[in-house]
Parts: structure tokens; sequence; C-alpha cells
């Protein structure tokens, strides 16, 4: 028992110091998303959709929830917002080829269509970002466009 004690207080101890460290916040410039936003032209309420379910992960501004100032949960968050902007960062957009465009096209049409997107772990803590059929339905009608776009414009040779 008196092992256990001293665990539990080694163990207190550490996560108290832990606290005074974190990851580098994802806090870019919200002139970031114009590029992408004049590019793929999105309707009012797709607009409305992206900045509830996608620019937290998907580009250089994040808003951290107040649980995001308890390490080691910040960088469980600070890991996820790494990976969902290595898969797609709007924030980037100008530096995608046409062809990746199209490509990140797809494959946001085919993840939000099999409910994927936004992932369950985020709407967990974030109700508002879960979709309902009309909202997929606008992504995906307004995906269909900027795809079609995709494929009108000449192609590098």
């Amino acid at each position: 028992m008196k092992n256990l004690k001293k665990i539990l207080l080694i163990l207190l101890v550490l996560f108290a110091v832990a606290q005074f460290f974190g990851p580098e916040k994802n806090q870019g410039e919200v002139s970031s998303f114009e590029s992408f936003l004049e590019d793929t032209n999105p309707p009012e309420d797709v607009v409305y959709i992206l900045k509830e379910t996608c620019f937290d992960c998907h580009s250089s501004v994040t808003r951290y929830p107040w649980y995001d100032k308890i390490t080691p949960v910040n960088y469980w968050l600070a890991d996820h917002i790494a990976e969902g902007k290595k898969e797609f960062n709007i924030s980037a957009w100008d530096d995608y080829s046409t062809k990746k465009k199209d490509h990140k096209f797809k494959e946001l049409i085919e993840l939000v269509e099999k409910k994927e997107m936004p992932l369950k772990s985020y709407t967990y803590a974030h109700p508002e970002a879960k979709l309902t059929d009309t909202q997929i339905a606008a992504i995906m009608d307004w995906g269909k466009k900027v795809r079609f776009k995709y494929s009108l414009e000449p192609k590098p040779q």
C-alpha cells in the first residue's frame, strides 16, 4: 500500500509538471482560406459547413476547445491536426496542382458520402459538426461541380 501511494504521488507530480509543456498551436491566418474559397466557389451553406466541420483540422487555423489545455490531450489534438493537414490542407491550396486538387475533391466526395468525414472522434466533441443528409447532399453537389471545373482545365504537357 505504501508503494502504491508513492507511485500515485509520483504520477500526480509528473502530470502536474507536464501541464507546463505543450505542442505548438495551429494558429495561422484566416486569410489562408481565401484562395480555396475563391477557387472552389462554395455556396454559403457549404461555406458554413466547411468552417464548422473541416477547417479546424484541414487548415492552418484551429479553434481550440477548452480541453486543449490538458496534457496529454493537447498532444493528441496536435497529432490529429497534423494528420488532417497532411491529407488535405485548405491553407496550402495554391501549392496543389490541378490534378492534385481534383484528386482531393474526389477523396472529399467519397469520404463525406461514406460518412467517414468528419471523423466520429471530432463529432463527439463537436456535435454541431455531424452532417445531416441535406448537408451531405450540398457538399456532394458542390464537390462534383468543382471536379467538373478541374476536368475542363488544360493539363500540363
